[in-house]
């Protein structure tokens, strides 16, 4: 208990302006197929993230998850996200991406379990939204208006789980004209017609629970790599790459579960990064993130 403790000072130590987590998706989503009671075929999860970012942006990020279990090892889950930023801009919300998310539970008799994934995001807007007429940075959008494939894989070990994937955008409705030079600010990059990189996650878990199994901490970090360089179209049409925007991002992150029975809980969940991408064009900037989720089985 005390090293837990110990991991969440450290973690709100370090706020420090950067990307919190992946908005695309990928790290937020399917993390939770085989908590699943044997006799639960249903599951929802409400949640909010209150998230800051770069610029003085602030961020409040609500959602809902729908999970049904179809067979023993099948289950399909769909979630859908609203997002609600604040700045020097102004304040935007609408919402923002649907996901729809299979997941194959591998029958094994070992210790080792092993899990896949599968899905994809859907944008409800092409991320141009505006205030007065004037075009926002993606630091204020709710979607990067990309179709997206989504797949991974978990290793479930004792308790230890570790999970590999990959987020790719597969079609483009992107239609964002924000350009930095007609803004009256350089603190975000132009991201005019943007298009993104795909996105490849690897990250280490370790679940803890109290002799009572009341409490459940569980400390992760997270290796998330933008596979290129995303680029933006110029005022005279042509296409350029953002110099910076690929690379790594290291965040740390923990998740304290509190369960009133076997089939209700609350979650607290705080993120922060330690290592970051040097330019983020695409408004997932976060100096950390802070959410509350409730979860109801049946």
């Amino acid at each position: 208990m005390k090293k837990i403790i110990s991991i969440l000072i450290l973690m709100n130590a370090f706020i420090i302006k950067a990307q919190g987590c992946s908005d695309a998706g990928i790290c937020s989503i399917g993390n939770s197929f085989h908590e699943t009671e044997k006799e639960v075929k249903n599951a929802l999860e409400f949640g909010s993230i209150f998230g800051a970012g770069e610029a003085d942006v602030q961020y409040l990020s609500p959602y809902a998850t729908y999970t049904r279990k179809l067979t023993s090892q099948l289950a399909l889950s769909a979630k859908v996200t609203y997002s609600l930023a604040s700045g020097n801009f102004g304040k935007r919300g609408q919402f923002g991406d649907a996901y729809l998310i299979g997941n194959y539970d591998w029958k094994t008799k070992k210790t080792a379990k092993w899990s896949t994934m599968l899905g994809a995001k859907f944008p409800f807007t092409r991320s141009n939204l505006k205030i007065n007429g004037y075009s926002l940075p993606l630091d204020y959008q709710a979607s990067l208006g990309t179709f997206d494939l989504i797949v991974g894989e978990n290793l479930n070990y004792k308790q230890w789980d570790f999970n590999v994937g990959l987020q790719l955008p597969v079609f483009d409705i992107n239609a964002n004209s924000y350009f930095k030079e007609y803004s009256g600010t350089d603190k975000f990059p132009s991201t005019n017609l943007f298009k993104r990189k795909p996105d490849a996650l690897l990250r280490a878990t370790y679940t803890y629970k109290t002799g009572n199994n009341k409490f459940t901490f569980k400390p992760n970090v997270l290796f998330l790599y933008h596979l290129g360089e995303d680029s933006y179209e110029t005022i005279f049409g042509k296409r350029e790459n953002i110099d910076g925007s690929d690379g790594l991002t290291i965040n740390g992150n923990i998740i304290s579960a509190y369960h009133l029975n076997k089939n209700n809980s609350f979650e607290l969940s705080l993120a922060t990064p330690f290592v970051v991408r040097e330019i983020r064009p695409d408004g997932l900037t976060r100096s950390f993130t802070a959410g509350i989720i409730y979860k109801i089985r049946f």
